[in-house]
């Protein structure tokens, strides 16, 4: 009876359960529960790794002035080593990009690794970090063997193994990939499913986001090592005076991602880049010594920048200026957006910098967020108003076609030739 009683009394019913409620940075209550699953998503430890040296010459110092001159030196000296490396030439510029993407790479990855407390599975991290690695020697090889085939394809045609690596090079690409695949596949444990796919998915995007985008550097420098500098010069020169706008006269907050930029470091920032660009490509003698691209002075109407402009007014000007406006442009405009983007970046994960590789900087990825953006910018430029035809390329092609196709597409070009009264002109001269 006592035990049909206590069955019969019901608790009173409480108030209903209210809706999950965001948190200050849009977390949800589902949220915290999935991150339980990752052992949740404390930030990243950060230190001060600033040189004793420094600290002790600071000492005095606030630690915004301090701040301000760990970053000015370190700043010139990150600038000295460019001009260094610039100096050593094409070969060390694609050893330092190369060197500079694997460090990316692995602030990234790192972070994932943080994040979901993956170093709780000792057997989990050995076989993912083998597992990235590959992917990450995979696209390297696919891109890297894209360029090289492209660019040196005479030379490849000379030798009997890299002509047969030309040959069949995406295929070759596609089944290393593959292999990688099914060593994921494979490696899939049961009760860490979600927590191995999100690494797969974490992995693919940076690959995307660094790997991509370090191949499209190579490409510019391909292009003339202009199209390497330049941009380069122009996104460390916004970093520089908008950091110092902002320093000096800031005032008025310019996105909530990122609360100390302003509107005034921005709009200084953008003014200094255009007029650093123009002043750059007004040196043509030196200029024309590090591209393929003409920089000789000459009278230009507006109406052959543009189609959309038609006017008859007269400038002389060297022809980089008009694509150093728009480089310096999306640098100190556009640019910065790829900062904004790595700042919610952190912000979503709750850490200060990607690492702390540079004293006052952060990581290597702090410095290169708008780098990347800026690369795929003078990419697309480069492909859209300034690569033409390549005779080299296209005579390269013909000579490996076959004996008869090569016979009509003489045969073909000889007609038009003709037709069009060129070939009679050079037989008469």
């Amino acid at each position: 009876i006592e035990r049909k009683g206590l069955r019969g009394l019901r608790a009173p019913p409480g108030p209903p359960t209210p809706p999950e409620q965001p948190s200050l940075d849009g977390e949800t209550a589902s949220d915290s529960e999935s991150k339980s699953e990752f052992g949740g998503s404390s930030p990243v430890p950060t230190s001060d790794d600033t040189p004793e040296v420094l600290n002790r010459a600071l000492s005095n110092l606030s630690s915004r002035w301090k701040n301000w001159w760990v970053r000015g030196i370190l700043t010139l000296a990150m600038i000295t080593f460019f001009f260094i490396i610039i100096y050593l030439g094409p070969m060390v510029l694609m050893t330092i990009v190369m060197c500079v993407q694997i460090k990316c790479f692995h602030e990234i990855i790192t972070i994932g690794y943080n994040v979901y407390h993956s170093y709780d599975l000792p057997w989990f991290r050995t076989l993912s970090w083998h597992l990235q690695l590959y992917f990450l020697l995979c696209v390297n090889y696919f891109f890297y063997g894209e360029t090289v085939t492209d660019y040196f394809f005479t030379l490849v045609q000379r030798e009997e193994p890299l002509r047969i690596l030309s040959k069949y090079h995406r295929f070759i690409s596609f089944a290393l990939y593959l292999t990688g695949f099914c060593m994921f596949v494979l490696s899939l444990v049961k009760k860490h499913y979600r927590l191995q796919f999100y690494m797969f998915g974490w992995t693919h995007v940076t690959l995307l986001i660094v790997v991509t985008q370090s191949h499209l550097i190579i490409h510019n420098l391909f292009e003339g090592m202009i199209w390497f500098i330049v941009p380069i010069s122009c996104v460390i020169c916004n970093d520089i005076m908008a950091y110092m706008f902002g320093f000096f006269f800031g005032r008025t907050p310019l996105i909530k991602l990122s609360p100390k930029k302003t509107w005034e470091g921005f709009i200084g920032g953008f003014f200094s880049t255009v007029l650093f660009g123009l002043l750059v490509s007004v040196h043509g003698g030196a200029l024309e010594r590090v591209t393929n691209f003409h920089y000789y002075p000459r009278m230009m109407r507006l109406e052959e920048t543009s189609e959309i402009i038609q006017s008859n007014l007269t400038v002389r000007m060297y022809p980089f200026q008009i694509h150093s406006i728009a480089l310096s442009t999306f640098a100190s405009l556009i640019g910065p957006f790829g900062g904004f983007f790595a700042s919610g970046f952190k912000r979503a994960f709750k850490i200060k910098d990607f690492a702390n590789t540079i004293p006052g900087h952060g990581g290597i990825m702090d410095r290169f967020d708008c780098q990347y953006l800026m690369a795929t910018f003078v990419n697309v430029y480069i492909a859209s108003f300034i690569r033409g035809p390549n005779p080299s390329k296209l005579i390269q092609q013909f000579l490996t076609l076959r004996p008869e196709q090569q016979l009509h597409i003489f045969n073909t070009l000889k007609a038009h030739l003709v037709d069009r009264g060129v070939l009679a002109s050079l037989e008469d001269a």
